[in-house]
């Protein structure tokens, strides 16, 4: 017979960002009502929280690979790698991301990733297009090779291959064609400036004509000043703009974290990883789009020094921004399960954990080590 349950004695996560005491109850893959649990002619079992935070599962909408696997890595042996350990992990849903390389290479990720799924890790809601519509002089860790102006063409070939699957596209919006590009594409995908040498005029224009989100902070553009506020300062500026944070420690000191946090509010911020390949494995040499990375504890370069992505998954990030950088709990929950679906567009079925959306769940102790994770209603 199957099985019903409830998680019981927990501090429950609410949509606004708040906690309070209370139960959470599932039937099948979903959360439902009190009434419409208590009518199910279901087994029934309890899932004690021990006063611990009931939490809907994060979503990772950033981030490259894990445990050896990496997106570009173009298999479907290495979503469902990347895939079942984010889902051990508390992050249930994930749109990984390709690096700036050839049409040939992304056509390839996008092939594996039309109709992937895999019943024993996060779902896999899409992909996020990391290059190759970036600017050379904020290229970053990516690889300059590869570096194409923005293609509208290109963008809807890959995403037919993909079968759907390209959330969100990245744009350095000063370069030749992207207005034009970010006039076409952004009713029907997600788009990020992304590193790009913008300035704020330039920005501001992007985020009018569609654009509605500023990917990894401060890393691969311009700083934010007092006479030129550039990207940032148009992204503070945008209400239906969202910018992605990397709270992994390395990438953006804490008190700059607590400062956007002030400046932008928990509605318009998103906790990501971008992690690579490395995350979840030991210090040593590693690729990424092609290019070698040294590994030391939780920084990540390349020969020349450029950080290269993080090795921390989203989980852990949460913890960094809520023991070391002062975030309240609930905010950085705010920003890791609900802001991310709600850029993506699948805030209907994800993100928190009001009725009728998907019974992915995660229960942290009081020290906010991961207790439970519950994926589509059925305990890990």
């Amino acid at each position: 017979m199957a099985v019903k349950y409830k998680i019981a004695n927990g501090q429950v996560f609410h949509e606004e960002g708040s906690f309070s005491p209370g139960t959470v109850y599932l039937c099948n893959d979903r959360i439902v009502t009190e009434e419409e649990y208590n009518s199910a002619p279901m087994e029934e079992q309890a899932i004690d929280a021990e006063g611990g935070y009931v939490i809907p599962g994060l979503t990772d909408i950033h981030f490259h690979g894990c445990m050896g696997s990496d997106c570009c890595d173009g298999t479907p042996e290495a979503f469902r790698t990347i895939a079942e350990y984010e889902l051990k992990q508390g992050v249930t849903s994930i749109t990984p991301a390709t690096m700036t390389m050839s049409e040939e290479v992304l056509a390839g990720i996008c092939r594996a990733a039309n109709g992937f799924s895999c019943e024993n890790g996060a779902d896999f809601c899409g992909l996020y297009m990391e290059g190759p519509f970036i600017s050379f002089a904020k290229k970053g860790a990516q690889n300059g090779d590869f570096i194409h102006q923005a293609d509208t063409e290109m963008l809807r070939r890959l995403q037919e291959i993909s079968g759907g699957k390209i959330r969100t596209v990245v744009v350095a919006p000063e370069t030749e064609g992207a207005m034009d590009f970010i006039r076409e594409n952004s009713g029907s995908v997600n788009i990020s400036l992304a590193h790009t040498t913008a300035g704020y005029d330039t920005a501001m224009e992007a985020f009018s004509l569609g654009a509605s989100q500023l990917t990894h902070m401060y890393n691969a553009m311009p700083p934010f000043t007092h006479r030129a506020p550039g990207p940032i300062g148009a992204a503070a500026d945008t209400e239906h703009c969202m910018a992605e944070l990397i709270c992994d420690g390395v990438h953006i000191h804490p008190a700059v974290v607590r400062a956007t946090f002030k400046m932008f509010g928990d509605d318009k911020i998103i906790l990501i990883s971008d992690s690579m390949r490395a995350a979840g494995m030991a210090d040593g040499t590693y690729d990424l789009g092609g290019q070698a990375v040294t590994v030391k504890g939780s920084l990540a370069t390349l020969a020349d020094g450029t950080i290269a992505g993080s090795v921390t998954n989203l989980m852990d990030c949460v913890r960094t921004a809520v023991k070391d950088m002062g975030i309240p709990l609930a905010s950085a929950v705010k920003c890791a399960a609900l802001n991310p679906v709600k850029a993506i567009g699948l805030s209907e079925d994800y993100g928190s954990l009001a009725p009728g959306k998907y019974a992915n769940i995660a229960i942290l102790d009081k020290d906010l080590a991961l207790k439970q994770v519950i994926h589509r209603g059925t305990p890990v």
